[in-house]
């Protein structure tokens, strides 16, 4: 999971204090899931999956298509 948020972030060319504050966490717990020390709670994964338009699965590896599904309104 370290990997994808690090690669999402960079791709949107945000630094970890942004994407700590998207998520309304400190930058310290942002460091944290990034170097794979925690792992974050899913209302954060969901957080950044909103945020970049990813599926949850595509965050925790389990599929490398970046493409939402579909919300049901």
């Amino acid at each position: 999971m370290n990997t994808r948020l690090r690669d999402l972030r960079e791709d949107k060319d945000l630094t970890q204090k942004q994407c700590a504050e998207i998520a309304y966490i400190s930058k310290n717990s942002y460091i944290r899931y990034e170097n794979d020390e925690r792992i974050p709670p899913l209302d954060t994964i969901i957080k950044f999956a909103k945020y970049y338009n990813v599926s949850i699965d595509y965050i925790a590896k389990l599929t490398d298509v970046k493409k939402p599904y579909p919300r049901n309104n």
